[in-house]
């Protein structure tokens, strides 16, 4: 298990994530861009066929054809180096925009260079790179794509075997040449900027989230450091009065009176309770931790941790069903079963006649659901069960204990439910892969 981040190492963490949603968005427009090239790689085969055979123009099938195949090339390769991870960076998907560029002036040169009306597609490059790329990638595409427009007024291969179809303006072949890639153009540009708006607004739900779990995680870390300056603060007195009541406990007259024996014996067990919660502190903030980390099997880390809360709490009824299908090492610690006492302890105080307990493992993780006989969860907090002082409890600081439980297991890859069951009160479900317990397997 990861142990809980310093203050200074929440920052750089969270501008990993940053980075990483970023690189998320990236992955999203560059198979919008594959998307979008396959289209124009069927369109350029379709148009070129049909001036050469059914218009009579003269092109160059070969070369044209292979500037195709070279597209649909760039794009197996685009896909593959989607699927396997690779450079999804702004950088790359420039890189992809002046290789289109490239791709579309050649046809342009092979078919008449700025007299073709589809000479006007540079300017979807363009549209393209403003929507896609950081401001200096879109002006390089711009320079570039205006050099190589006023390259193609002088330099082409002119279009022969040009037949004239003259049957009113709308109808001369250019004019159409014009309409078709305005339609092109208009259609490519309406789907292509619908997406990418769709994936904008994706990502800003991403980095709103990133950033509220960036304060909570923060908060934790402040609550962290403060349990453990409460904790070292608390260790000595609580010392002392271990002693003192250790004096007592032989002193004759107190000996000689049952009620004040068993009195004493009450007032120990707390202290003692009290010394195990600071050290339970202590060890969650990295003091000490590492002697209380131990291997031991999954089913009887789970017992051992329900039979004492059991002993402290002495709930009316406690229902335990294990539903593991089979028994794994872990490495556990005091976090790990304060989190799940954390729950326990909840469910107890609304529900103190019963309080139920269920384990099973689906797949990959491990399922522990703690049920109770309460009110349950009003429907305006289930959606905001584990924020910091959400809570039904009437009190100062209230609302702390589920914002810790899911710190922890979101430290772990796990989450946090919770539901109102249809018979009454509610069930919290903590989730979490096995293999984020040292799992050996």
């Amino acid at each position: 298990m990861s142990e809980t981040p310093s203050a200074f190492e929440v920052g750089p963490r969270h501008a990993s994530l940053l980075s990483a949603a970023r690189m998320a968005m990236n992955r999203k427009n560059l198979l919008l861009l594959i998307y979008l090239r396959w289209i124009a790689v069927t369109g350029q085969v379709a148009t070129i066929l049909l001036a050469h055979f059914w218009f009579g123009i003269s092109l160059p099938l070969p070369q044209m054809l292979g500037v195709v195949a070279f597209q649909i090339a760039l794009n197996v390769i685009s896909l593959h180096r989607r699927a396997h991870g690779h450079d999804s960076s702004g950088a790359g998907l420039f890189l992809e925009l002046l290789l289109d560029v490239a791709a579309l002036t050649i046809q342009l040169y092979l078919s008449g260079g700025a007299t073709n009306p589809f000479v006007s597609l540079f300017l979807l490059q363009v549209i393209l790179g403003a929507v896609l790329l950081d401001v200096w990638a879109t002006w390089t595409i711009v320079v570039i794509t205006g050099g190589c427009f006023i390259w193609l007024t002088e330099n082409y291969e002119p279009i022969s075997g040009l037949h004239s179809h003259h049957d009113g303006g709308f109808f001369d072949l250019h004019v159409q040449g014009m309409f078709v890639c305005f339609m092109l153009a208009s259609v490519l540009l309406v789907f292509f900027v619908t997406r990418i708006n769709a994936n904008l607004r994706e990502r800003d739900v991403r980095l709103k989230n990133l950033e509220r779990q960036a304060v909570e995680e923060e908060h934790v870390v402040r609550l962290g450091l403060l349990a453990s300056g409460a904790a070292h603060e608390l260790g000595t007195p609580l010392a002392t009065l271990s002693v003192i009541l250790g004096d007592w406990d032989k002193a004759p007259a107190i000996k000689a009176d049952r009620s004040l024996s068993l009195d004493l014996r009450d007032v120990q067990l707390q202290l003692r309770r009290c010394k195990e919660i600071v050290s339970g502190i202590l060890m969650a903030s990295g003091e000490a931790r590492g002697e209380d980390a131990r291997r031991t099997m999954l089913n009887r880390f789970l017992e051992k941790t329900l039979a004492d809360w059991r002993e402290r709490r002495k709930p009316a009824a406690l229902d335990f069903d294990n539903r593991l299908g089979r028994d794994v090492p872990i490495v556990a610690d005091a976090v790990l079963r304060q989190m799940i006492t954390n729950v326990l302890d909840n469910a107890i105080e609304v529900s103190p006649d019963w309080v139920g307990v269920d384990v099973s493992d689906e797949q990959v993780d491990v399922v522990i659901r703690v049920h109770d006989k309460g009110p349950g969860f009003p429907d305006h907090m289930l959606a905001d069960v584990g924020k910091p002082y959400v809570s039904t409890k009437q009190r100062e600081g209230a609302g702390l204990g589920l914002f810790l439980v899911v710190n922890v297991l979101r430290k772990l890859g796990g989450s946090v439910a919770a539901e109102n069951r249809t018979s009454g009160g509610a069930t919290v479900s903590l989730r979490f892969p096995l293999s984020a317990l040292g799992l050996e397997t």
